[in-house]
């Protein structure tokens, strides 16, 4: 008895210590996997390529394959469990009914390049014996459908990380793929069901018989049609009881997760492959709900966190470099022809769907090198084979998972490709005042709302003319909505063409407007080119409008006028509440810089001499790319003769009990990165003006936002513009608390403060917002066009 417990103790001793060094290798495994990638992140290369080089180093460190050697047994019901895992998300996040559907252009591309894949592998497999002894049409199929098919999570993933995804070609290659994995994974499923034996070893080995075929295939598909029809009333009755909101019943997840177990494990009962099984099951589930949802998300947990590191590690494990054979062609045959089968076929099949579809050659061998992109299931499929097949050799589960490992390294490359060919047919001017050469021409789109904006609009026009050469061009536009009245002057199907309005008033003021800005060109116009557009729609698309004539015209600047304006009594009006939504849904989307021109008699100032200073600006600068960009204009202004630009920069008093919110101030690097920026422009701007006097120069010590509201009270009866950046400042101590008070957010803590009521009836105010790229991409938006 007590030598039977010595030896219990003993093997359970041996048993702790096994998963103490298992659970040590994994730790190890994890943390190789993070660095690798951070070490590669330079290179935009994705976790994937990551994961298979630490897992083929770890996986073929002799001292450690002994321990593999032990754990191989468990090795593989892991593998198998979390590759039905993985196959279940995937297939519950595909839409099996886009194949009923008429193709659309992404799915055009995804059939061809699965076509031109699938004939050129069918075409070879006869030639393919040293890869396997198997052949006959099920196992070519098989084959010729994993190499035709693209991984969509890896290349969504890919698409994603490296900024492509909202732009068009983005979109169509995510799109692809995910018509490609389906399609071929479809495939895949059912030719397992005619294989004469499990040639794949995703399955229990057994000789197929007709009978036990024919018991398959009507167990697959009953297993299809019962998740079809049964599943969308179960989900459907689950989210129905568990509404967005509230915390999900733990009853119904054990009924959600019985209900799923349930669905998957008929079919295996016939020698189904599981994996398989689970991927069927998951594509007639429906993909909305919170069901669906809870699902995936808790299955993609497990997958990164616990089971990829292990996976990878049993890739290493399976594909033994010891083994390998690199004097033997055959050898990189095994490598040479897959990746010609893959690359040819995807390559032509996108070359022949683009030329129908009209895209560039270029285009769409991209597209094809990107669908080229395998993944995990691969990798399982491949190594599944290896060890199932022994009579081939270790070298074709190393060469198999070296070739798939290249069909992904190389993506960053050809997305850089695609970025470069869009950055060539981007717009080529430029969309900030401080990023413009002094040679280029400044595009201005000037907005008005009525013949009440004229007069500030032309006083505006006057002192940002610059200098003669190159001078500037403005494009003036009325803003005009289209309401049922306009609409029913208006000729069907023209509403945007302006020469097919034909409301009286509208053509009467346009003809004014026209006459009042092009007498002042013809007689005080030296530098300044005049054209005229009209921004007619609704509301709701105003903006949109606008921003589509800013990109089309190339502009540099819009400017708007504020909706409120001023009475007779000096106050400004309650406003409209239409344009106030227009200006800002142009300033979160203009493709240009934005400027809010608050008019308290700018427009009644007298004609500005062009002899000597009569018209009193002050620009203030507090940080940041607003102010920067205001300061970019005020130095355009002071070329001015008749205008005196005074710079008054805010700087923070670092005295006293201030010193401690200086300090602070500057702590974090992205705020100390934004300083830096902003002493390099200041100290430019005050080479180029300030020390040859054209602009004067004062400087404010403020300790805080009280300060700062009492020296803008002091510019009441000094100047007669005020020129400020939207954000200035942002987060800058200066400023802090005033958006607690905000009347109008969109003119910024400053600018609000200027126009406020309870401040002055005669300085009007400038609030300039420069232009922010929508995207993480340098010098190029997300969402870029390129096809």
């Amino acid at each position: 008895m007590a030598i039977a417990i010595t030896q219990c103790s003993e093997k359970l001793g041996y048993l702790i210590l096994q998963l103490g060094k298992n659970f040590l290798v994994y730790m190890v495994m994890v943390i190789a996997c993070n660095g690798l990638h951070f070490l590669l992140k330079p290179y935009s290369q994705p976790r994937i390529t990551s994961d298979v080089v630490v897992g083929i180093v770890m996986g073929n460190i002799p001292f450690l394959r002994k321990l593999y050697d032990e754990f191989n047994r468990t090795f593989g019901f892991i593998m198998d469990f979390g590759m039905m895992c993985y196959m279940f998300a995937l297939g519950i996040e595909m839409d099996p009914y886009v194949l009923f559907k008429r193709p659309n252009k992404d799915a055009q591309v995804a059939y061809w390049a699965i076509f031109s894949t699938l004939a050129i592998s069918l075409s070879l497999t006869p030639f393919l014996h040293f890869f396997t002894h198997y052949h006959g049409l099920a196992f070519a199929l098989s084959l010729s459908a994993l190499l035709s098919s693209s991984a969509s999570p890896v290349l969504t993933r890919v698409i994603t990380s490296l900024k492509i995804g909202k732009s068009d070609i983005g979109k169509l290659v995510i799109a692809a793929g995910m018509h490609s994995d389906l399609i071929c994974l479809v495939i895949l499923s059912l030719c397992y069901i005619f294989m004469p034996d499990d040639i794949y070893c995703i399955a229990h080995q057994s000789v197929r018989t007709l009978k036990s075929t024919i018991k398959m295939c009507i167990a697959v598909v009953v297993q299809t049609l019962f998740t079809a029809v049964v599943s969308p009333i179960f989900m459907e009755w689950v989210n129905n009881e568990n509404p967005e909101g509230k915390p999900m019943k733990g009853s119904h997840l054990v009924l959600s997760v019985a209900f799923v177990v349930m669905i998957c494990f008929p079919s295996t009962m016939y020698d189904y492959s599981p994996v398989l099984s689970a991927f069927m099951t998951g594509i007639c589930l429906p993909r909305e709900g919170r069901v669906s949802k809870w699902i995936i998300s808790k299955i993609n947990y497990l997958l990164t966190t616990i089971f990829f590191p292990i996976f990878f590690l049993w890739v290493g494990y399976s594909a033994d470099i010891t083994k390998l054979k690199p004097l033997d062609p055959v050898t990189w045959i095994r490598l040479i022809v897959p990746v010609f089968i893959v690359v040819s076929g995807k390559v032509i099949g996108t070359l022949i769907s683009g030329a129908m579809l009209g895209f560039h050659w270029q285009e769409s061998v991209l597209i094809g090198l990107l669908l080229v992109t395998k993944g995990h299931f691969q990798i399982y499929m491949a190594i599944k084979v290896l060890n199932c097949n022994h009579s081939d050799g270790s070298s074709t589960g190393i060469m198999s998972v070296v070739t798939l490992f290249f069909t992904v390294v190389h993506a960053p490359i050809v997305v850089g490709h695609i970025i470069k060919r869009a950055r060539k047919r981007a717009p080529t001017h430029t969309n900030a005042l401080q990023l413009l050469q002094p040679s280029s021409e400044l595009r201005i789109f000037l907005c008005l709302h009525g013949l009440e904006n004229v007069p500030a609009s032309i006083n505006f026009m006057e002192i940002s003319r610059g200098i003669s050469d190159p001078g500037i061009l403005i494009y003036v536009a009325e803003i005009i909505e289209l309401t049922e009245h306009i609409a029913a002057t208006m000729e069907s199907g023209e509403a945007l063409q302006t020469n097919t309005i034909k409301d009286k008033a509208v053509i009467e003021m346009r003809e004014q407007i026209t006459n009042s800005f092009q007498t002042y060109v013809d007689n005080d116009g030296d530098g300044i080119t005049l054209k005229r557009t009209l921004a007619l729609s609704t509301i709701n698309n105003m903006a949109q409008n606008i921003c589509v004539l800013a990109e089309d015209l190339m502009i540099a600047l819009i400017i708007l006028p504020f909706h409120r304006t001023q009475r007779q009594d000096g106050k400004l009006d309650a406003g409209n509440p239409g344009f106030r939504y227009v200006n800002r849904k142009l300033l979160k989307n203009s493709p240009c810089s934005v400027g809010i021109l608050v008019n308290r008699g700018f427009g009644s100032i007298e004609k500005i001499s062009r002899s000597e200073p009569s018209l009193k600006v002050a620009a203030i600068f507090i940080g940041g790319r607003d102010d920067r960009e205001a300061l970019c204009y005020a130095g355009r202004v002071a070329w001015h003769q008749g205008v005196k630009v005074t710079v008054i920069r805010f700087l923070v008093d670092t005295s006293a009990e201030s010193s401690r919110l200086a300090a602070y101030r500057v702590s974090l690097p992205e705020k100390e990165e934004e300083m830096g920026l902003d002493d390099e422009c200041f100290a430019q701007f005050y080479e180029q003006h300030i020390v040859g006097g054209r602009i004067a120069y004062l400087e404010k010590h403020l300790a805080n936002a009280s300060e700062t509201f009492s020296t803008l009270r002091s510019f009441e009866g000094e100047y007669s513009l005020v020129i400020v950046g939207r954000e200035g400042g942002a987060n800058s101590i200066l400023t802090k608390g005033m958006n607690d008070w905000q009347q109008c957010p969109e003119l910024g803590p400053i600018g609000d403060v200027l126009s406020g009521p309870d401040f002055s009836k005669s300085v009007s105010v400038l609030i300039i917002q420069q232009h922010k790229l929508r995207g993480e991409i340098d010098g190029l938006d997300e969402d870029f066009t390129v096809m």
